[in-house]
C-alpha cells in the first residue's frame, strides 16, 4: 500500500475515533445529567472513551510516528467539527 494511502486511512481512522470519543461525550452529558449517580456515568464514560481511543491510536499507528500523527490530525479535525456543531443554535442543527 502506498504511503499516502496509509496516511489518508490513518487520518480517516483518527476522525472515526474522534467521532466515537466526542459522540460518547455528548451522549454521556445528555444522559448523565439526569442519572441518579452522575459521577459513575462520567467516570465510566471517561475510562471507556479513553481506552477505546488509545487502543485505536496504538493499532492505527502500528509503531510508525507518521501514521500516529495522521491519526491525531483526524482526531483533531473531528474535535473541531464537534465543537462547531455543539456551538450552533439548535434551530440550525435540526433544520431540514
Amino acid at each position: 500500500m502506498s504511503e499516502i494511502l496509509q496516511l489518508a486511512l490513518s487520518t480517516l481512522a483518527g476522525a472515526l475515533l474522534g467521532v466515537v470519543f466526542f459522540g460518547g461525550l455528548w451522549w454521556t452529558v445528555s444522559k448523565g445529567m439526569s442519572a441518579r449517580q452522575p459521577a459513575l456515568w462520567f467516570l465510566g464514560s471517561l475510562l471507556l472513551r479513553v481506552g477505546i481511543t488509545l487502543t485505536g491510536f496504538y493499532f492505527v499507528s502500528g509503531g510508525d510516528w507518521q501514521r500516529l500523527l495522521a491519526c491525531l490530525l483526524g482526531f483533531i479535525i473531528a474535535r473541531l467539527i464537534a465543537t462547531r456543531l455543539s456551538s450552533m443554535p439548535k434551530e440550525a442543527v435540526h433544520a431540514p
